[in-house]
């Protein structure tokens, strides 16, 4: 099953209902079982519980079964190994259900958000495609045919519609191509290229920086769960930002700790959260709740984030659709005109 992965709804759902189950009191062989029953429709999740239905039966825990399946990620397996070795099993996999639900969410928001703008760059592209090859064309033969020659007549400036038509057309292809490029270097090896450059626009490195932020919150709550250190927890959550500039801040916030600070103070030291969340997450430690200040602010951050998304969406959306009306509005206005011209002569 190598490179076959459970995706993240399915890792979600796995790990609510062996946490339910776990609640139960039921075995994992047991529980492992019961999964096969409910599911059995065969698939990624179904060939793995297969697996894991062997190891459990030889008395091997949860978190060897399911690295020995295969499919689901290293996060989640080292969370299920800490949670057995720490007796936190049950609130380990809820955390992580959790964890893997919002994290599907976040990532099909964010995918409409770029899936929106590229059908719209595709539609531009196919319109001024079209205005080029046929609409244009078909205007320019009606006009010589009546003057003779477009460009020895009064209405040449017919003419420009076809260099602002280019002109729009090869803007949204390199768009289109910058957009194909970066999605491939993204999925690949070349990540931190892309999110530099994106970093140079200042409302995608707030994107970027809150989506760290997020799935940093996410990890550490579930580490401390899971009975962590603080320390251990937070240099173990940093692997999961996946974003340069927090981590840096993150780096920081350890030193501060290595010097005897708590993870509350260490943050608010260096203004790794917004104020507000700096002083939540203090307040938090102070009353002894920190795991759950670190689930409300996990939500908060996440709805920042969702925030900003739309916000980018919003300004992307009508900037297309305006270099699209202009674009078909001046090239159409500049064939009118002279068809309009020529009816006033006549009437």
């Amino acid at each position: 099953m190598k490179g076959r992965r459970l995706n993240d709804l399915g890792v979600s759902a796995f790990c609510e209902s062996m946490a339910m189950m776990v609640q139960s009191g039921i075995q994992m062989d047991e529980a492992v079982a019961l999964l096969m029953q409910e599911h059995g429709r065969g698939g990624v999740l179904e060939q793995g519980l297969a697996v894991m239905r062997e190891e459990t039966e030889q008395g091997r825990s949860l978190s060897n079964a399911m690295k020995a399946a295969g499919i689901f990620p290293q996060y989640a397996i080292k969370m299920t190994a800490a949670g057995e070795t720490t007796g936190r099993l049950e609130d380990v996999l809820f955390r992580l259900s959790g964890y893997y639900a919002d994290h599907s969410t976040m990532a099909g928001k964010l995918k409409n958000a770029v899936t929106y703008p590229a059908v719209m760059l595709v539609m531009i592209i196919a319109v001024l495609a079209v205005m080029l090859a046929m609409v244009l064309p078909a205007f320019t033969d009606v006009y010589d045919q009546l003057t003779g020659s477009l460009a020895a007549s009064s209405y040449s400036y017919i003419r420009w519609s076809y260099g602002f038509c280019w002109a729009a057309l090869g803007v949204m292809i390199v768009l289109a191509v910058a957009l194909i490029v970066g999605y491939i270097l993204w999925s690949g090896k070349k990540r931190r290229l892309i999110e530099g450059l994106l970093g140079r626009i200042p409302i995608c490195a707030s994107i970027l920086e809150g989506m760290g932020m997020f799935r940093f919150t996410a990890a550490l709550s579930t580490f401390l769960a899971s009975g962590e250190m603080q320390d251990t927890a937070v240099i173990e959550s940093m692997a999961m930002t996946d974003c340069k500039p927090v981590e840096d801040k993150l780096r920081r916030c350890v030193g501060h700790m290595e010097e005897g600070h708590s993870i509350a103070q260490a943050a608010y030291d260096e203004s790794l959260f917004e104020p507000v969340y700096g002083r939540m997450l203090l307040a938090g430690e102070r009353s002894g709740s920190l795991e759950k200040v670190l689930g409300r602010l996990n939500g908060l951050l996440e709805e920042h984030c969702m925030e900003r998304v739309d916000r980018l969406v919003g300004i992307v959306d009508p900037l297309l659709s305006g270099v699209l009306m202009l674009t078909v509005g001046v090239s159409l206005l500049s064939v009118m005109l002279p068809l309009i011209g020529m009816m006033n002569s006549i009437g």
